[in-house]
């Protein structure tokens, strides 16, 4: 019996969307307890991010609403650290635009598949 059918994975794009919301989730509340506890706005995202991947992981309906908040967020996160530090930090503006990149193209996958999120 191999991985793929005890976690009774159907579709790749699935699985790897849960794994982008909860790694990015875990990354969140790493940020949050190295940098600065007073960035709130970092641990709610992380929180939405793992209920997230839970949502989807567990295929409840509910999931694509936080999804799309979780666009919203992360577009205006991100978006507000590149103008703040274009230039300054390269590693931080690569990681950004990857962050962006990979949100848009989560939510876009999902927004189309939104009918494999319903038993």
């Amino acid at each position: 019996m191999g991985f793929k059918s005890r976690l009774k994975i159907e579709s790749l794009g699935l699985l790897l969307a849960t794994v982008f919301y909860a790694v990015a989730g875990v990354v969140c509340f790493v940020i949050l307890a190295t940098v600065d506890y007073e960035l709130v706005h970092i641990g709610l995202m992380g929180i939405i991010s793992l209920a997230t991947a839970y949502g989807l992981f567990k295929r409840r309906g509910w999931t694509l609403w936080s999804v799309f908040v979780l666009f919203f967020m992360n577009t205006a996160f991100s978006l507000a650290m590149l103008y703040y530090t274009m230039g300054g930090d390269i590693l931080i503006d690569a990681a950004m635009i990857l962050y962006l990149v990979l949100t848009w193209v989560a939510t876009i996958y999902l927004a189309a598949k939104r009918k494999k999120l319903e038993f």
